[in-house]
């Protein structure tokens, strides 16, 4: 389904689960989504007027009758739910799913919108903290898990690190988070120069480079290339210091009480046509500092190292997505029991 097609979830009742248009067999539900606001001006820049974002919920039509537990899943940048034997693989283990597409992204990106920006971390941390608490009212009396990839793991670290007393996961899975810009698409830039910056001229462009990674997986997968773009989507200067300064709390140390799963690729490499590895490594984030950073989430961090992994390690080859699958259901098995 285009673009053009996605963007009429805009024109659909606001509450209301209704046939997804980009996924045959799954339902989307529009909700709107809350402002910060400190956020407001830099928001209104954002949204070329428009002051109200919405964010996406995502589920399969059919699921398991009587769920083990539901599986809340955050994307990263650039990105957008389609990964649907994600959810099969779930599903046979037990588990229910539901998807937050969150403000300006996926399936809740309007065409006036800046797409994927955010001034401030909270306002995806309040999409996800929707997204849990529709799934506890859809499911209640079972564990809810949050699985978040990429910066979308930088978000979901630091909610559930706020709610640790109350409303946080059960559990929470890791898909290569986004705690580092080390060695990243992000050019470097100093952290004391981004604040006064990001006042200034909160859409202003930072780094912007096509995503070798995304027109790769276009060989193995299928997705909409304009909600994930190999042409890439640049990192405006709010959005940047937003998530130094959330880079920078991890940095700190997190209290995350439940128990985290924290996956990764063995290794990384450059994010170039001509790498060899170019399928089998992590070509944007650097996995050395994302481990150092991702054991200090909390005190029950295990750690796994996929050998042949990609970024997103549920669209990686064959053998190492089915270790990452297997991984995920056999973490969720163990430590929540049912």
């Amino acid at each position: 389904m285009s673009l053009e097609a996605a963007v009429t979830h805009d024109d659909g009742p606001v509450g209301t689960w209704v046939p997804d248009l980009l996924l045959a067999g799954y339902e989307a539900c529009r909700l709107p989504a809350w402002v910060p606001p400190e956020a407001s001006l830099a928001s209104r820049l954002a949204v070329a007027g428009r002051d109200d974002p919405v964010l996406t919920l995502v589920r399969p039509a059919d699921g398991p009758a009587d769920p083990r537990g539901v599986v809340v899943h955050l994307h990263g940048y650039n990105d957008y739910f389609f990964q649907t034997h994600l959810v099969d693989t779930l599903a046979e283990a037990g588990w229910a799913f539901l998807a937050v597409d969150a403000r300006r992204c996926g399936r809740s990106w309007r065409p006036e919108e800046v797409p994927h920006y955010q001034a401030d971390l909270r306002e995806q941390a309040d999409d996800l903290g929707r997204a849990v608490r529709t799934a506890r009212e859809l499911h209640p009396g079972v564990p809810v898990v949050v699985h978040a990839h990429s910066t979308g793991g930088l978000v979901a670290s630091l909610w559930s690190h706020a709610h640790r007393a109350r409303g946080g996961p059960d559990a929470l899975v890791l898909d290569s988070p986004f705690f580092s810009v080390t060695n990243s698409w992000i050019q470097p830039l100093a952290d004391s120069a981004l604040p006064a910056l990001a006042r200034r001229t909160p859409l202003r462009a930072m780094s912007h480079a096509p995503s070798r990674y995304a027109a790769r997986l276009l060989e193995r997968w299928t997705f909409d290339t304009t909600l994930k773009t190999p042409d890439g989507v640049p990192a405006r200067a709010a959005w940047l210091a937003a998530v130094r300064a959330g880079q920078r709390r991890v940095g700190r140390g997190l209290a995350v009480p439940v128990p985290v799963l924290l996956a990764h690729s063995a290794r990384s490499g450059l994010d170039a046509l001509d790498n060899p590895d170019l399928d089998s490594q992590d070509t944007v984030l650097d996995v050395v500092p994302m481990a150092h950073l991702g054991l200090g989430v909390g005190p029950d961090v295990t750690e796994v190292s996929i050998d042949g992994g990609v970024h997103d390690l549920t669209l990686s080859t064959d053998v190492p997505r089915a270790e990452y699958l297997r991984t995920l259901v056999d973490f969720l098995g163990t430590r929540l029991g049912g």
